[in-house]
């Protein structure tokens, strides 16, 4: 590749008829082995969209076996099957060993994006996660604790702490990646989400009142039933899009913060309200399809993020990765392989 001084694209090669036979045949064996195909299911889910995201002709790779992925399923569901052993033999015995749980969850979060981050390459450059737990236990404890305490006031000051903690602690080979982003682009997301629930939950009252449902609905009478699938619908037009167009709008920043070693940046250009129309559309049209368009869906909105996606190399990209290579930074399988487990948290 040459050097490059304008942001070479991310492409996405993948197609919804394609990953659609691949998603079928996971759901299937899913179904038939009561859950437990799901772990190869997830890799090879996962190996199909790293393996068809390209940037300047490199792709993405995940290196994770079905059997790593299920042996921390098995942790996870043995740990709660004694949890709720405990809580309903022993009620405080139970409680003790929740709040004991507590100072373990950095450490599990820790090693997850640990797991996740050594089972995926670009380029045959592994990445990795070097996260402390001192900072773990800011990301996840003590920064949530403070926007609990603040009535969500400071939420948003917790989430970038928790974001910074997981971009910041990745590494592409011996490249480390950091984003430098204020609190602000935070606040300004949570500002939109809260007018758009302001805007709805002022159209949901003028609808409710001139509706023809009662204020005080009687056990049995038909007005219940409109009652509910008025607040489940009230809840899809408030709650759910607020949600995404803060996410959307921390993405764009997000994405326009990072660097990585080297002078290498990332930029995005997605229009968050365009994101938030693209997400609710592929919800409504995966729930009306009872969910057999949701392939489809999945690879609409990857589409869309990469079509927007682009980095700026500092130098060549074959440089680059030929730098990580010769220094010994591409982490070996046997290394990876022993190095974390994936606890089914989404990364």
């Amino acid at each position: 590749m040459t050097d490059q001084s304008t942001p070479t694209g991310f492409e996405f090669r993948g197609r919804a008829g394609e990953w659609f036979g691949i998603w079928i045949v996971n759901l299937l064996l899913s179904i038939v082995t009561f859950g437990i195909y799901s772990a190869w299911a997830k890799v090879r889910a996962k190996k199909y969209f790293y393996q068809n995201t390209y940037l300047d002709g490199r792709s993405f790779d995940y290196h994770a076996t079905g059997w790593q992925i299920l042996k921390g399923r098995l942790i996870v569901i043995a740990a709660l099957i004694v949890f709720q052993i405990l809580m309903t033999a022993i009620p405080p015995l139970g409680l003790l060993l929740l709040l004991a749980f507590i100072p373990v969850f950095p450490w599990l979060m820790i090693r997850a994006l640990m797991f996740n981050a050594r089972q995926s390459s670009f380029s045959n450059v592994r990445f990795d996660f070097q996260g402390t737990y001192w900072e773990a236990v800011k990301a996840y404890l003590l920064y949530p604790l403070l926007g609990l305490v603040t009535f969500y006031l400071a939420m948003p000051l917790a989430d970038r702490a928790g974001r910074r903690f997981v971009i910041g602690n990745h590494r592409l080979g011996q490249a480390g990646f950091s984003v430098d982003i204020g609190i602000a682009p935070f606040y300004k997301a949570a500002g939109f989400a809260v007018l758009w629930v302001i805007a709805g939950a002022v159209v949901a009252v003028m609808v409710f009142n001139g509706s023809a449902i009662p204020l005080d609905p009687q056990p049995g009478d038909a007005a219940v039933l409109k009652l509910v699938a008025f607040g489940y619908l009230a809840a899809f037009i408030i709650f759910l899009p607020a949600v995404i167009v803060y996410a959307a709008f921390v993405h764009l920043a997000l994405y326009n913060a990072v660097e990585i070693d080297g002078g290498h940046k990332l930029h995005s250009t997605i229009n968050p309200w365009v994101y938030t129309w693209i997400v609710l559309s592929n919800l409504c049209v995966s729930v009306i399809t009872l969910g057999l368009m949701l392939p489809w869906a999945q690879v609409r909105l990857v589409q869309y993020i990469t079509d927007h996606t682009s980095a700026t190399i500092n130098g060549s990209l074959d440089g680059f990765v030929a730098g990580q290579i010769q220094s010994g930074s591409a982490l070996g399988d046997a290394y990876a392989d022993i190095e974390g487990f994936d606890i089914g948290v989404p990364l």
